[in-house]
């Protein structure tokens, strides 16, 4: 039952990605003899986003999972530990002071961000800190990495540096290519790899902290995995696509009830169906007619997951979760 939703998500990956390749403002036929420049939109512009939504959504769904059963809330997301606002907090500041025009600047600054709000969280949590405390402390960072964007938005330059910091943040895929492709591809994959380590320790864990430490469970070495893990699969995704929200939480749901519920079968197919979820809805992003330009993704995966955060949380008051 483990394997069986790996198999049809890849099956489902396989289909979907050479189909999103064919569709955008520029509808490309494969069968006509002929589409002008269609080698290099195809090349250039639409498999590296394709392979882009793919990378981060994988690395969304899978720390999501991750956190979930770290955390013991099927209510938990990535951005709960305070390392997506980091990162962000290192891009915003990118692009307040300018330097984010010079080449590979915005995701250094959003990797060093996330590399920042790693350590402090370890620093904060300990060693011996247990969940509440890794908790409290990740939700201290994100808002202070909140409050400083913001005082970084009021106090900006210009107001062409406003738009640019209020647009990154929505979230998108627009305008990137294989330079993004290279940053987080290895980057998440390391992620899901500290992640997928983590697994056995995370089912121990399910039991309850003194089972886990019964169990052999290190509970600082888990924290120390989760923390790279979840920092390198976040950060790297906010480094290139801005703050994508609700992958991490809805992914996990809909496929505990393929697996045997248990956080270790859950990571890689999490993984798999965030990339699916991304790639379909970056590509309803880029189909929609709009009259201002494109649909940010950003947006759109909070128009999907708000209702379905509502649902999950009706769900958990009639006791169904």
């Amino acid at each position: 039952m483990a394997n069986r939703p790996v198999f049809f998500l890849l099956i489902g990956l396989a289909i979907t990605l050479p189909l999103s390749l064919l569709a955008g403002r520029v509808w490309i036929d494969p069968f006509a003899p002929e589409t002008r420049n269609a080698v290099t939109i195809l090349m250039e512009l639409r498999l590296p986003r394709a392979l882009l939504a793919i990378t981060v959504g994988a690395g969304l769904g899978g720390a999501g999972a991750a956190m979930q059963g770290y955390l013991r809330n099927p209510l938990a997301d990535p951005g709960l530990f305070g390392i997506a606002p980091g990162a962000a907090l290192g891009a915003v500041l990118s692009l307040w002071t300018g330097y984010a025009v010079a080449a590979y600047a915005l995701p250094v600054f959003a990797l060093v961000g996330a590399a920042g709000a790693m350590a402090l969280l370890a620093l904060i949590a300990g060693r011996d800190g247990g969940i509440a405390l890794f908790t409290l402390a990740g939700l201290m960072i994100a808002s202070l990495a909140g409050a400083l964007m913001s005082l970084a938005i009021s106090l900006s330059p210009t107001p062409f540096a406003i738009s640019e910091i209020v647009t990154w943040l929505m979230g998108a895929l627009v305008d990137r290519g294989w330079r993004e492709v290279w940053i987080a591809a290895p980057l998440t994959l390391a992620g899901l790899a500290f992640l997928v380590a983590a697994g056995r320790s995370l089912d121990a864990l399910t039991l309850g902290e003194a089972a886990a430490r019964s169990l052999g469970v290190n509970p600082a070495r888990l924290q120390f995995i989760l923390i790279a893990g979840i920092g390198l699969t976040v950060g790297a995704g906010v480094a290139v696509a801005g703050i994508i929200s609700f992958v991490g939480l809805i992914v996990p749901h809909l496929m505990r009830a393929l697996t045997d519920r248990r956080p270790s079968s859950l990571i890689v197919p999490s993984a798999l169906a965030g990339a699916l979820l991304l790639l379909v809805a970056d590509c309803f992003c880029r189909i929609l007619p709009l009259a201002g330009g494109e649909l940010r993704l950003g947006i759109a995966l909070s128009l999907i997951g708000a209702p379905f955060f509502l649902h999950l949380l009706l769900k958990m008051r009639r006791g169904l979760v």
